[in-house]
């Protein structure tokens, strides 16, 4: 297992994650988390030794035997297969320097806002519903110095955002490629497809004479002209039409495409909504004017969207962070007792211009909100309510109102597939960019002392 390990556990906590929310990881470790750091520090000094020189950091053993050890703890709770013994030593090893090699390019290269710091561990300490006094009390008990966690929040925080931007950078996306993935994704949606038609039928009878086809013919062509002078196709229908939906101006109603002849499908696929098929269809039922009504693309098509309301408390020299915090708290109590609801607390406290519609933000797509707001919110049920959660706009309550699926216009579809395509390619390119710091930066191992 040596591809599986770090993809499961090292690239979903460092690679795509957030500072803060690796600190929170670690700072709920498994239990006994405590115990092994007070053992690890009654250890004489003399059994540490530097392994790895990256840079300007230094990799120890002891660091080194620390990360085994959570690995082994996560993948015993896991039930997952580890390598052997020195497998799994050497894939630590290289995977901690990877992560020195990009510490230190980051320091260089990146900046990190004392505000967003504070923001950062403060989210620490709201995931793991303590306060900042008790994060520091407890950070004291696993021995490791307030400062040096602000730091490495910092690090991490630096890291995700010089990566997300270098490697981002090499990736190239063609609009040849945005195409081809749209056209997979129709031909895999296929069926999904949902359509709805209106047609006008001009029947012809079976073994009709040519000069019955002809007046047919000419009945039908009658309407087109009429529809393309500007009358309402359902109005020509319900005068024209001689088939059972003439009274709904001909309109067949919704149904996927694999329950719809072949022969209407096609007229219509590439027509927007409210167009008429240019030609007229001959069937063996007689001739057909077509207009595409509706359409509903598959699951390929279609983004999630989130309905949801929230209390912002802006952080400020009359209000700190804390007591922002302790309020959110209390207000969610009070929405537990139902002594009052979402949006009277909003009205009445919340600090931004949604504040008048009870903290209703309404629908919207992913990304549209700050990533901790939206990381939140996602993780909630409908009708659920948050923690209180810090952004670089204050402290948040939240409550998911509804979700629902919505059909992409054509330049939401192509942007989709670009992030699509974007976040297939982003592996590749991490890695093309870890390679290139790898050869940049100095490494040195080092041997056991004797």
């Amino acid at each position: 297992m040596t591809d599986t390990l770090f993809t499961a556990w090292h690239r979903k906590t460092l690679l795509r994650a957030g500072g803060a929310v690796l600190a929170a990881a670690l700072l709920v470790s498994a239990p006994g988390a405590g115990a092994q750091g007070a053992k690890s520090r009654a250890a004489p000094r003399t059994a540490d030794y530097i392994v790895a020189i990256v840079n300007q950091e230094l990799v120890t053993a002891s660091e080194l035997e620390q990360r085994i050890a959570r690995i082994r703890q996560e993948a015993a709770r896991a039930n997952a297969k580890l390598p052997s013994d020195a497998e799994l030593r050497q894939q630590v090893l290289d995977s901690m320097i990877d992560e020195r090699v990009q510490i230190t390019h980051a320091r260089e290269n990146g900046r990190v806002d004392e505000n967003e710091l504070d923001r950062a561990v403060a989210n620490v300490a709201v995931q793991n519903q303590i306060t900042l006094t008790q994060l520091r009390q407890r950070l004291a008990q696993d021995g490791m110095d307030y400062g040096r966690f602000r730091n490495n929040v910092r690090d991490q925080m630096l890291v995700e955002r010089v990566r997300e931007r270098e490697v981002q950078q090499l990736i190239r996306i063609t609009d040849a490629e945005v195409d081809a993935l749209l056209d997979k994704q129709r031909a895999q949606a296929g069926s999904a497809v949902e359509y709805n038609i209106a047609q006008i039928l001009v029947t012809v009878p079976e073994g009709a004479s040519d000069a019955v086809v002809a007046e047919r013919r000419a009945r039908v062509d009658a309407a087109l002209a009429r529809i393309k002078a500007g009358q309402a196709f359902e109005a020509v229908a319900r005068e024209m039409s001689e088939d059972g939906n003439r009274a709904q101006g001909g309109v067949i109603g919704l149904r996927p495409a694999d329950r719809l002849p072949d022969q209407f499908v096609a007229p219509v696929r590439n027509l927007k909504p409210g167009e008429v098929a240019p030609a007229v269809l001959r069937t063996g039922a007689g001739f057909h004017l077509l207009k595409l009504v509706e359409r509903r693309e598959g699951g390929a098509f279609s983004a999630p969207q989130t309905h949801a309301r929230h209390i912002l408390l802006r952080i400020s020299a009359q209000l700190s962070q804390e007591a922002a915090i302790r309020r959110l708290v209390e207000f969610k109590r009070e929405l537990a007792a139902g002594t009052k609801t979402f949006e009277q607390l909003a009205r009445e406290n919340s600090e931004d211009g949604s504040a008048a519609q009870g903290g209703d933000l309404g629908w919207a797509f992913p990304g549209q909100f700050v990533p901790e707001f939206e990381e939140t919110m996602n993780s909630l049920s409908i009708g659920g309510v948050s923690d209180p959660v810090v952004s670089r706009f204050g402290v948040h309550l939240i409550q998911v109102i509804e979700r629902r699926q919505v059909t992409l216009d054509p330049k939401q579809q192509r942007e989709q597939a670009r992030n699509v395509l974007r976040e297939q390619k982003f592996e590749q390119a991490y890695g093309e960019w870890l390679r290139y710091l790898r050869a940049r930066a100095y490494i040195e191992l080092r041997d056991p002392p004797a």
